[in-house]
């Protein structure tokens, strides 16, 4: 670690505080309906589309109807996304005449984008022609982070009401979430990045001679295209020689910038944000981790100014900056402390870290900040392979996601994860002191702690069933691990955590891309989607038809020092400890491994 890199951090964060306020502010007025620049000039656009579509902007929704109303175009959007995969090769804007993913990949694709997951288990630039790029999976990372900044609103809404059973129209909130803000801040973005060198054409790939040939050995194969095997049984070779190299084009700086700001993290290039062509200057690098926790950190500000308690959003936001730190400062520690079998100088030290997977042009500090941010936010955009990371830098990123996606976490899935937390936290606060919980002047009842509780264990039981099932099965759970022993076991690990927390990330070394992978991953990504909205909904509900009640002396004060650091233990507790036994036998084993010696 140095002080160059660590000022780097300060000065990140430095930047996401100095925006925090104004975003907040700006997104309470969105969602209020209050005037503001852009629905001066675009409200007649606004009205409009509701009159088009005959929504009643005045019709408010209970939490049954919100879902209902959610499940339903999160539905049609899959079936769409699916479609437009599967008749890619008849689809206009082919230049490189892709034809259309297999089913399960197209299954896993669709499902990956709608819940702002973003899985990628195929290679984006050989597999995903423009038109797919374009009007399948950019819209689709506009509209899932819609539907989540939505839902965050919905629960915020739920404790600042009182006596009713309406928490909003998610129709209104949809359009005003992606007219007001996504779109207009995207557009902003993807200018920026076009001017640091990110592409935007619509060209077919070049074609570069190589200045040097060489030689590789493929499989041998007959007319038909199927692979001729030698007398051992074993796949016959043949040498081929590469002297060309195709380089990719195409409408990148679009999807790059909701990619980010959505928290969405699928990149249009299979390297993501590693790619030149993708994230081509510190400075790109510096506004792509800006804009990913922008709205999430915003969110916090929007909670106290829409409850009534500033100084509860900023204790909210104390506790994401405390557990963000810890991250960082553990994950660059760890990468510029190396591996210790690689010794570069006489007194067996390690100098400049690991470097193993990163960008030379990043660095340890912006590979170490990045992989941080972009797990603590559930965006799963990469500027250097987390497989590559010693196992403690490794470890971070896993915790990061396990924790629940409430360090900042993803748009609007942050902000609806820590109130969950949080109603957990104020629960046992009142059992401390003997008294009824209450939260913001609403009695937290046994109904709302059974429902945090089932939101708390669904994603775990996902994790760890879809983990344990894949460990044992060979036939189809191991047979695309690169590594074998602790990493492997990391590997498979991080694919259904990543899967199930809505991140996108993966520990490459696993290959995903096979019926088994796609169908179980797809799955838990649903689960962890939609099996966790429902109790967030029924939560705000709930609360939203609640009295309100004056404090006390028994009222657990939600504003202090005290708040936030229990509100930090009770997010450690039920996420860390639950996942302690198979991190010990993963990235903590790995990590023994490693200072013995021991390679793989």
């Amino acid at each position: 670690m140095t002080a160059n890199g660590i000022i780097q951090i300060l000065i990140f964060f430095g930047l996401v505080l100095l925006l925090t306020k104004p975003v907040g502010i700006f997104l309470q007025k969105v969602y209020n309906g209050e005037a503001h620049l852009l629905n001066r000039v675009f409200g007649s656009i606004e009205r409009l589309f509701y009159k088009l579509l005959r929504i009643d902007p005045a019709n408010e929704m209970n939490w049954k109807q919100y879902g209902v109303a959610m499940l339903m175009f999160s539905l049609v959007s899959s079936l769409a996304l699916y479609a437009v995969q599967r008749l890619q090769g008849i689809l206009p804007l082919n230049p490189q005449e892709f034809a259309g993913p297999s089913a399960d990949s197209s299954f896993n694709t669709a499902v990956s984008f709608v819940t702002n997951t973003n899985w990628q288990g195929y290679v984006g630039e050989a597999t995903m022609s423009y038109a797919t790029q374009m009007a399948g999976l950019t819209i689709q990372n506009f509209a899932s982070a819609a539907v989540g900044m939505a839902l965050a609103i919905v629960f915020i809404r739920g404790i600042a009401r009182r006596e009713t059973d309406k928490l909003g129209n998610f129709w209104v909130d949809l359009y005003r979430g992606t007219a007001y803000v996504l779109l207009p801040l995207s557009f902003l973005a993807a200018v920026f990045f076009m001017s640091q060198g990110v592409v935007q054409n619509f060209n077919s790939y070049d074609t570069a001679k190589l200045n040097d040939t060489f030689v590789v050995q493929i499989d041998k194969k007959d007319d038909d295209g199927n692979v001729i095997k030698d007398d051992d049984g074993e796949n016959a070779k043949e040498d081929k020689t590469i002297d060309t190299q195709s380089i990719a084009q195409g409408p990148v700086a679009s999807q790059l910038a909701i990619k980010m700001l959505g928290t969405n993290g699928g990149g249009f290039f299979n390297a993501n944000s590693a790619h030149p062509y993708e994230n081509p200057t510190p400075l790109s690098n510096l506004i792509q981790m800006l804009l990913i926790f922008l709205i999430p950190a915003g969110l916090t500000y929007t909670l106290g100014r829409m409850v009534g308690s500033q100084g509860h959003g900023w204790a909210v936001f104390a506790a994401m900056a405390l557990l963000f730190f810890a991250g960082t400062v553990t994950s660059y520690w760890a990468e510029s402390r190396g591996n210790p079998i690689y010794p570069t100088n006489v007194d067996q030290t390690v100098v400049g870290g690991n470097f193993e997977g990163k960008e030379t042009r990043f660095g340890v500090v912006n590979s170490a900040l990045f992989a941080t941010i972009t797990t603590a936010a559930s965006c799963g955009a990469v500027n250097s392979m987390h497989d590559s990371f010693t196992p403690l830098g490794g470890i971070v990123p896993l915790v990061n996601i396990q924790l629940g996606e409430v360090i900042f976490g993803g748009v609007g899935a942050g902000m609806y994860g820590i109130l969950v937390m949080i109603i957990l936290t104020v629960f046992i606060a009142g059992l401390m002191v003997g008294r009824t919980p209450e939260y913001l002047g609403k009695k937290i009842e046994a109904y709302d702690v059974q429902i945090a509780m089932l939101y708390a264990l669904i994603f775990p039981l996902v994790i760890l069933v879809l983990t344990a099932v894949s460990v044992l099965s060979p036939e189809f759970g191991l047979t695309s691990l690169n590594n074998q022993g602790a990493h492997g076991l990391s590997e498979i690990l991080y694919a259904f955590t990543s899967g199930t927390g809505n991140n996108g990330s993966a520990f490459a070394g696993i290959s995903a891309n096979t019926l088994w992978y796609n169908t179980t991953i797809g799955i838990a990504m649903l689960a962890g989607r939609f099996l966790m909205i429902i109790p967030v909904l029924a939560i705000a509900g709930n609360l939203a038809r609640k009295k309100q009640v004056p404090a006390s002396l028994g009222t657990f004060p939600v504003t202090t020092p005290l708040f936030t650091v229990l509100l930090v233990s009770i997010v450690l507790i039920v996420g860390a400890l639950t996942f302690f036994p198979v991190l010990s036998l993963s990235p903590i084993l790995e990590h023994f491994q490693m200072i013995a010696g021991q390679t793989f």
